[in-house]
């Protein structure tokens, strides 16, 4: 009679636990994934920036680009020169002072990651850039 007991309680309680998994699964939030891909362009860019000497200033930066879907590395691709070319002229178009400081660094940072999204936004009709990081970044 015990083991029928114990049986029965065992059946309704394997029973009830899967409604209570189902019913947590229903009340999760939906979970997106994201494909988050990296362009980055090569060659490094090397150009020469506004020196407060004698001598002319340069820097030497790699740049990768954060995309949030794979699909879009194909026209970030096909836009190459002209974001590289965008590149080229806010670096040049800077300070000394600015290229070496830490906070000058991150507003040109800010800056190419703006003109970058602008420009794609005007060539594909959707800012496609999430992120723009400076890998490498050596200036003298």
């Amino acid at each position: 009679m015990q083991k029928l007991l114990l049986l029965i309680l065992l059946t309704l309680v394997g029973s009830w636990l899967p409604a209570q998994a189902a019913d947590a699964e229903k009340e999760k939030p939906a979970v997106t994934e994201d494909n988050y891909a990296y362009y980055g362009f090569e060659p490094e860019i090397v150009t020469n920036y506004i020196s407060n000497r004698k001598k002319l200033g340069f820097v030497r930066i790699s740049v990768e680009l954060m995309v949030k879907d794979q699909q879009d590395l194909l026209a970030i691709q096909h836009h190459d020169p002209l974001l590289r070319a965008a590149i080229v002229e806010i670096l040049g178009n800077q300070t000394e002072d600015k290229i070496k400081s830490l906070t000058g660094r991150e507003e040109i940072r800010k800056e190419c990651y703006q003109t970058v999204n602008r420009l794609l936004q005007q060539e594909t009709g959707k800012e496609l850039v999430v992120n723009l990081l400076f890998t490498r970044y050596l200036y003298d």
